[in-house]
This record gives structure tokens, C-alpha cells and sequence, in this order.
């Protein structure tokens, strides 16, 4: 005699918030209907009044060590039909988390910072994670080394943009006299005006409160705060110095027609830093950009997930190649492919090398960047590179809605 099938069970029986959280953490699984009848049964019992006992302490485990899986599998307990088959499944997620680790603790810390990334962006993107920066900047970068002392103008161009940046002075609160500053330069810089763009947008504002210390200003940019002349607290200063004082000139340039915006986009701020880094970094924590350079990042902003962008912080050619990947292949239908000499022309501006030491290491930065974004699509040969068709989704940070005026 054929055994009689189980009742079927309506998850929407599972009412209360806390089994509706087991309910979705276990959705997906093989297990998935054992625990749904049991946590439909859990809600009778609760609406019966016949409140189930629950541990209140994690099971002494050793198998299990994570405290979130050791609470996962105390709520089971109290019932030993489903224990078991709880336990098994917590304690393959215990050692799919361990061989995980094992594996990050293999890596140097660049590859385990991208490999962490890469995990996190199968998280949804969120408000948080949309950053901007202006198509111009993104496009053309600044120095990826300190530039030679004295050395005080930089010009680049990239297809119908241009820009110019010049080194300024800032007003030496010690001594009273103006100081010269130099370039802005490397991968602080770029993430600086990554940070100074996003506020200006998400604020909708040429006024931008920022943080109102060295240290909680580091930590926004993703960056452990670190003192000695080699220390976060010393780097992003100088940047930061250099920033404010440049003047810019942005060139665009649309068929008859052409535009030069003079601007310098930082207008107004206390920079002149502490020591200190838990002291005031502003002196009313906020940061004037010149209008002119907030009307055209308006028009020119260029959506970008900043997640991705920490994972390569170590390196301004990388920034610049992932920054020129998202502008690129946004809008590209057919394979795109670029010679070696376009190549060294947009990013071996600031290389010395000879052009085979040049491509080796651009095929190296194309590795990395593809070890966070594996369905880039792209061949690498002794011409050049062929960068294929990407879903925009794999590279981009959608544009959440368009920007108002003020």
C-alpha cells in the first residue's frame, strides 16, 4: 500500500517576523520543505498559545564556531526531528566558511582585498556604494607619480577632452605667506575627488558638509587611519593640500563648437591640516566647490561603484583603467579594439619603460581588474586588446535618477 503523501503546507501560514527570517534563510535549500512544515508549525504552536521552548545558548558544538551559525542551530534544539538535518547544514556552511578563509589567508593582501571585493559585489548596490566623478577627470586622471619638483602644469587630452591642471599656493596659518603647493598626483588624489564629486551630487550642492576630522574622513574613503610619515594621515593630507590649492581647465569639445571651463574646484576650504588626526579638519566642516566646476559635473557625471574601485586603491593606473573601462564600454555594441600604441598613449603617460615592459603590465592590470569583474569579456594579443560587448550592469553603477538644479 502506497504510503500517503504529506499534506501540502502555505508558507503564508509562517506570520511572525523572526520565523518568516528562518523562512528566507532557508528558502533554496534541500531542506527547504522540511522547515518550512516545521516553522508552520511553530506558528500554530505560537498561536495556540503553546510557546515552544528554545535554547537560549549556543549547542556546545565544536563543529560549529561562527556565533551566527551556533544561534542558527540553537533554535533547533528543543526539536530533534529537525536537529539533525539543521546541523548538517550548518556545518557544511561552517567549513565552506573555513577553506574560505584558509584561501584569503593564502593571498597577498592586494589579491585578498580584490577577492573580498568580488564577494561583496554580489550584494546589491545600494545608495551608499554609487559614487560620481566628472567624465573629464575619469577620463583624462592626473599623474600617477609626484610630478618633478617645480614642475607645475599638466595637460592631457583624451578624444574631445582636455584638461589642465596647475599647481597653486595655499596661506601657511604659521607663518602668514602664501606656499607654493605642487600636483596633485596617485591613486589619494583620484580618490579624493571621487569623495569630493559624490558629496557635491548626493548633496545636490556646491556646499558639501564632509566629516569633521582627519580620521572619520579617511574612514569614508575606505582607508585604515595610520600615522608616520608614511601613514594615511600624512598622504591624504598632502593631497588634499595639493587639491585645494590646483586651478583647473576643462575643454570640451562638441562638433563646431567648443567649451573652456576655468575653474579651480576646490573654492573654498580650511586645509591647512592638524597634526593630530582626531582634530577638526574643517573649519565649519564645509567644503566650497566653484560653481562653474558643480554646473558642469552636473551635466558630466559619471556614475561608478565605488566598491570596485577600492579594490584597486593601491594603484592609479588601475583607478584610471577601471574609471576609462566604465566610461568605454558602456556604449559599446560591437568588439572594441585598441593597438598597443592607443593604449600607451591614454595609460603610459607617466611609464619610462619600453613598450614590451608596457603591455606586460597592462595585461597584468587587466588580469586584476578581471579578477573582480570575471565577465569582462577581452583578448589581449601582440596588436592590442579587443574589449567585447559588456552588460553595463557588470561595470557600472546604474544612474539612480537624474540630477535636479537647485
Amino acid at each position: 500500500m502506497p504510503e500517503p503523501r504529506a499534506t501540502p503546507v502555505d508558507e503564508t501560514s509562517v506570520r511572525d517576523a523572526d520565523l518568516r527570517a528562518e523562512l528566507e534563510a532557508a528558502r533554496g535549500s534541500p531542506e527547504f520543505p522540511d522547515i518550512l512544515r516545521y516553522l508552520v508549525a511553530r506558528q500554530a504552536m505560537r498561536d495556540r498559545g503553546e510557546g515552544a521552548p528554545v535554547a537560549t545558548t549556543s549547542p556546545d558544538d565544536p563543529e560549529v564556531r561562527d556565533a551566527d551559525l551556533r544561534e542558527r542551530l540553537a533554535r533547533y534544539i528543543a526539536d530533534r526531528r529537525f536537529y539533525s538535518m539543521i546541523r548538517e547544514q550548518v556545518v557544511r556552511e561552517q567549513q565552506a566558511r573555513d577553506a574560505k578563509a584558509r584561501h584569503l589567508a593564502s593571498l597577498g593582501p592586494l589579491a585578498r582585498r580584490r577577492e573580498e571585493v568580488r564577494d561583496a559585489l554580489d550584494a546589491e548596490l545600494t545608495d551608499a556604494d554609487r559614487y560620481h566623478l566628472h567624465s573629464v577627470l575619469a577620463l583624462c586622471g592626473l599623474p600617477y607619480k609626484k610630478p618633478p619638483e617645480g614642475e607645475s602644469d599638466y595637460v592631457r587630452e583624451y578624444g574631445r577632452s582636455s584638461l589642465v591642471v596647475q599647481a597653486g599656493f595655499l596661506k601657511d596659518p604659521n607663518s602668514g605667506k602664501m606656499v607654493k603647493q605642487g600636483l596633485p598626483y596617485g591613486p589619494k588624489a583620484r580618490l579624493l575627488l571621487l569623495h569630493i564629486c559624490t558629496m557635491a551630487v548626493r548633496q545636490n550642492s556646491h556646499e558639501i558638509e564632509v566629516a569633521d576630522s582627519m580620521s572619520a574622513f579617511i574612514r569614508e574613503l575606505g582607508f585604515d587611519v595610520t600615522g608616520g610619515p608614511r601613514g594615511t594621515i600624512t598622504q591624504f593630507k598632502e593631497q588634499l593640500h595639493r587639491l585645494a590649492a590646483a586651478r583647473m581647465q576643462i575643454g570640451l569639445w562638441r562638433g563646431n563648437k567648443t567649451t573652456t571651463i576655468s575653474t579651480q574646484p576646490i573654492e573654498a576650504f580650511e586645509v591647512w591640516l592638524p597634526s593630530h588626526p582626531d582634530q577638526r579638519v574643517l573649519w565649519n566642516t564645509k567644503l566650497y566647490m566653484d560653481e562653474k566646476f558643480f554646473r558642469t559635473l552636473k551635466e558630466h557625471a559619471l556614475p561608478i561603484d565605488i566598491r570596485a574601485v577600492r579594490a584597486f586603491a593601491n594603484s592609479a593606473k588601475q583607478i584610471d583603467i577601471l574609471l576609462w573601462l566604465v566610461y568605454r564600454l558602456r556604449h559599446v555594441e560591437r568588439p572594441l579594439s585598441l593597438s598597443w600604441d592607443n593604449l600607451k598613449q591614454q595609460f603610459g603617460r607617466d611609464v619610462t619603460s619600453r613598450d614590451r615592459k608596457f603591455r606586460q603590465s597592462f595585461a597584468d592590470d587587466l588580469k586584476h581588474i578581471q579578477e573582480v569583474y570575471p565577465n569582462l569579456r577581452l583578448q589581449v594579443s601582440e596588436k592590442g586588446v579587443i574589449f567585447h560587448p559588456t552588460d553595463g550592469k557588470a561595470l557600472l553603477a546604474p544612474q539612480k535618477r537624474a540630477l535636479k538644479r537647485p
